[in-house]
This record gives C-alpha cells, sequence and structure tokens, in this order.
C-alpha cells in the first residue's frame, strides 16, 4: 500500500506538469483516473494490510498465552519460586496484550521502514543525486537517536510491567486475607502500602510517557528538517540558484515536484515509527518477561501434559521407594536424603516427624508432584518417570494442609468437573464427610464462609467422590478437625 504512492506522485507531477505546459484538461483526464485507481486500490490494500496483521498479532498473542499456561502447568507445586499469582494474571492479560500493538503495529511498520525508503531513494537517485543525498544523510540520524532512547524506554516498559505485577500481587494476597488484616487493625497500614504501590506505579508510567513524547519529538524534529533541505534545493535549483546535483541537466518542474512529493513519503515511516515507539518498548518487554518464565528451572510436574491411562490393576497398589533423595533448588541441604520405604496394598501407613522434617515434599513426590534427584519410587510396579506419572496421578488422592476452594457450590468444589464423577457420587462422598449431601451450599472464594475443619472436609470429600483414585496420600487431615469428626 505505501508503495502504491510511487506512481501516484508520479502521476501528480506530470497532471501539474502538463498544466503548466496549457494542455488544459483533456491532458490530464488520464493521469487524474490513473491517480483515482491508484487511490482506491492503496485504500483497499491498507485496510486488507492492517486486518491481516492484527489477526496474525491475534494468534501470535494467543500462542503466547498458551505457552505461558503451559509453562504453569508444569511448574511443580514443590517450586518455591513459582510466580504469585497476581504476577501471572498480569502475565497473561496485561502484559500478553502489550505484545498485541507491538506486533500489529510497530512489527508492519519495521517492514516499510526498511522497504519504503529504498524504493524512494530508488526513484530520487536517477534524477538528482543532491536531493538523495539529502535524504540518506538525514534518514540514519533519525534510527541512531531512536536506538539511544530505546534501551531507556525498554527498561523504563520493564520496570513498569515489574511493578503492575507486584502491585498485582500484593493486592490479591492482601484481599485474600482482608478478614484477618481487619481483626488485627491492619487495614490502614495495608491501605497506606497499596497507596505507596500505586504512586510507584503512577511515578514509573509517566517515565515511560515521557520517554515515548521524546522519541517523537526527535522523529518529528528530523523529519522536519530533512523534508526542508529537499524543499529548499529543489526551489532553488529551479530558480537557477543551484543548478548542480542534477546529472549535468536541470531539473523539470515535473521531476522537482515528483521529488518533493516524495520526501515527506520517505520519512512517513520514520514518523509513523514514533507513533508505535512506546508499543515496541512495552511489547519487548513483555516478550522478555515470556522468555523469563520459560527459562526457569524449577522443579517441574513429571509428564504434565501427558494423557493419563486407567491403571493397568485397578487394586490397591504398593508403594516402594529405593534410595530417594531430593533437595530444592539453592538449597545445600537434602529435605529427603537416601530414603527407602515398602508399603504394601492396603496398607496404612503414618508418616511422624517435626515440622519441616519432609512429610509434605516425600507425600507430593509420592504423588508425582516432583521428579526426584536420585532414587526410583514405584507406584505398584510402574516407577514413577517423565512417561508415567500422569497415569500414576490418577490413581491418586491428594489431600493438601491448605485445599483450594472456588467460589460456587458445595457440590462444584467436591467434583471439580471431572469426568466420571456424577451428583450421586458427589453426595455420597459429602455424606462420608459429615456435610449435607445436597450440595447447594456455597462457598466464597478460597473457602469464604467456611471453616478451616469444613475446607479439610471438603477435601476429604473431592477424594472419596474420585471413582478412580486407590491411593489416599493426605497430608494432615485431621489438623484442623474436632475429634468427634
Amino acid at each position: 500500500a505505501a508503495l502504491i504512492w510511487l506512481p501516484q506522485a508520479a502521476l501528480v507531477a506530470l497532471t501539474v506538469a502538463r498544466l503548466a505546459d496549457g494542455a488544459g484538461l483533456a491532458g490530464v483526464m488520464m493521469p487524474a483516473a490513473g491517480l483515482l485507481g491508484l487511490g482506491l486500490v492503496r485504500t483497499g490494500l491498507d485496510a486488507l494490510g492492517q486486518r491481516l496483521s492484527f489477526r496474525a498479532a491475534r494468534r501470535a498473542v494467543s500462542d503466547l498465552r498458551t505457552r505461558a499456561a503451559t509453562a504453569f502447568a508444569t511448574r511443580s507445586p514443590l517450586d518455591r519460586d513459582r510466580p504469585a499469582s497476581g504476577l501471572a494474571a498480569s502475565l497473561v492479560a496485561e502484559q500478553a496484550e502489550a505484545v498485541l500493538p507491538f506486533l500489529a503495529r510497530f512489527q508492519p511498520v519495521r517492514m516499510r521502514l526498511v522497504l519504503v525508503p529504498l524504493a524512494i531513494l530508488a526513484c530520487v537517485l536517477p534524477l538528482s543525486w543532491v536531493a538523495a543525498l539529502i535524504l540518506m544523510v538525514a534518514a540514519p540520524l533519525i534510527p541512531i537517536f531512536m536506538a539511544l532512547i530505546g534501551w531507556q524506554a525498554k527498561a523504563a516498559s520493564e520496570a513498569q510491567m515489574v511493578e503492575i505485577g507486584t502491585m498485582n500481587a500484593f493486592l490479591i494476597d492482601r484481599l485474600r486475607g482482608l478478614s484477618t488484616l481487619r481483626s488485627l487493625g491492619a487495614i490502614d497500614a495495608t491501605a497506606a502500602r497499596l497507596r505507596a504501590n500505586a504512586e510507584s506505579l503512577k511515578t514509573r508510567t509517566m517515565a515511560v510517557l515521557r520517554i515515548a513524547f521524546l522519541s517523537s519529538a526527535v522523529l518529528e524534529l528530523f523529519s522536519a528538517l530533512g523534508v526542508a533541505m529537499v524543499a529548499v534545493y529543489i526551489g532553488f535549483h529551479l530558480l537557477g540558484q543551484m543548478p548542480f546535483g542534477a546529472w549535468g541537466a536541470k531539473l523539470t518542474l515535473g521531476e522537482g515536484l515528483f521529488i518533493l512529493l516524495l520526501a515527506p513519503a520517505f520519512f512517513e515511516p520514520l514518523r509513523d515509527l514514533s507513533a508505535v515507539w512506546h508499543d515496541r518498548a512495552a511489547g519487548s518487554a513483555a516478550l522478555a518477561a515470556f522468555d523469563r518464565l520459560e527459562s526457569d528451572t524449577g522443579p517441574t510436574l513429571p509428564d504434565a501434559l501427558g494423557t493419563a491411562g486407567a491403571p493397568a490393576d485397578p487394586a490397591p497398589p504398593s508403594v516402594r521407594l529405593d534410595a530417594v533423595r531430593f533437595a530444592y533448588p539453592g538449597s545445600e541441604r537434602a529435605v529427603i536424603g537416601g530414603l527407602s520405604l515398602a508399603i504394601a496394598p492396603g496398607e496404612r501407613v503414618a508418616l511422624w516427624g517435626p515440622s519441616g522434617a519432609g512429610k509434605s515434599t516425600l507425600l507430593a513426590l509420592m504423588a508425582g508432584l516432583a521428579p526426584a534427584d536420585a532414587g526410583t519410587i514405584r507406584i505398584g510396579d510402574v516407577p514413577l518417570g517423565a512417561a508415567t506419572a500422569a497415569t500414576a496421578r490418577r490413581r491418586v488422592a491428594f489431600i493438601g494442609q491448605k485445599p483450594h476452594l472456588f467460589a460456587g457450590t458445595l457440590a462444584a468444589n467436591v467434583g471439580l468437573g471431572r469426568p466420571g464423577i456424577d451428583r450421586a457420587g458427589i453426595g455420597d462422598a459429602l455424606r462420608l464427610a459429615a456435610f449435607d449431601p445436597d450440595g447447594r451450599r456455597r462457598i466464597g472464594e478460597g473457602g469464604a464462609g467456611i471453616s478451616g475443619g469444613e475446607a479439610l472436609r471438603v477435601a476429604i470429600a473431592r477424594a472419596a467422590a474420585d471413582p478412580h483414585a486407590d491411593l489416599i496420600l493426605a497430608d494432615e487431615p485431621t489438623a484442623h478437625l474436632d475429634a468427634d469428626t
């Protein structure tokens, strides 16, 4: 679409030259018709290009979100450095959306910046080497200054993205503990901290905007100077004051006007670049955040994306650990060092030990939630590994210390949309956990409206409702329950 302006400018220059030579209306009808036809084609191509670039950018952003969701899904619950939920939400929502204008607007502008000025130089150089030299000298100054500004813009955008993620994580964390903060009288202190975070975000956002306005001013200044220098040369050349620069011959009115019409178009991609330079800074910072997410090397969830098949043997399995060792990344001390253990099918085993002894970590390893650093874990006759963990997890019912509850009914929190769990099974599980089997009672996000003991009973009901579970791993399931329950 941008390159169509070259023949359009030639037709405009030809029309004006013919009128100056006294050709009259009949002599300009054909160039005018060609100009109109090319304008319609250019408009259609421009609209089509914008639509295609937006669709391609939207697909790319969807792929980014899929990759981020995959990265989150493959992170082990034992990964201490996994992103907080607020930061994860910021990455998938706001930062992913910042990539859209970078791909839909900045990338096409960068392509035009490479192609259009070269095509215009190829048209101007055969007519006037001076005009071409002016364009060639003025154009490189703009990318040089833009590169200098761009380093600061990217750094400022990265700082802004980090501040947004930190603020989201802080806000979600405080909202979850609002009742506790109110009981401790810490609402004012929390509000002051949130206000300070908001002020910091405002400062960083204004820094990004200042750099964006500065980049626009630099581009406009050098573009205007370049066009003005070409206009001064063409004007004085046509007046005979500067007869040089046209390969030994004087430019005609049509040739001079053609060069003048192309000069603004030469700088137009650069001016468009100023309008999308902020998109480039924000998009680059967001893409860097996605790259950092995918390059993190914490513990991963074995066979996270594998398809869970039905266990070969539906009977309760044996569990065997042989010299299992596990240490958290960055820690020199092994939480579990060379542990061997054999549990017979149907056997009930209690793990005892002080806080921090590794009981929860051991249960997580047996559940296939993280790979052991050394040794083997067998569920039945199948060793836990990268190709078998998903199937092994299907037969495991894991009851954690802090089960997460979603906003909705009690029955929905027990069933969790899992296939093979019907209303009757949910009712039986609720009855076993001493809940109303109807399951219509509503729960707030994070278990709002129920006690800690009731939350654990929901987790027990979840395990009881799973028809595939024949290995129960319970992490202090009675910690919040009264003696009778």
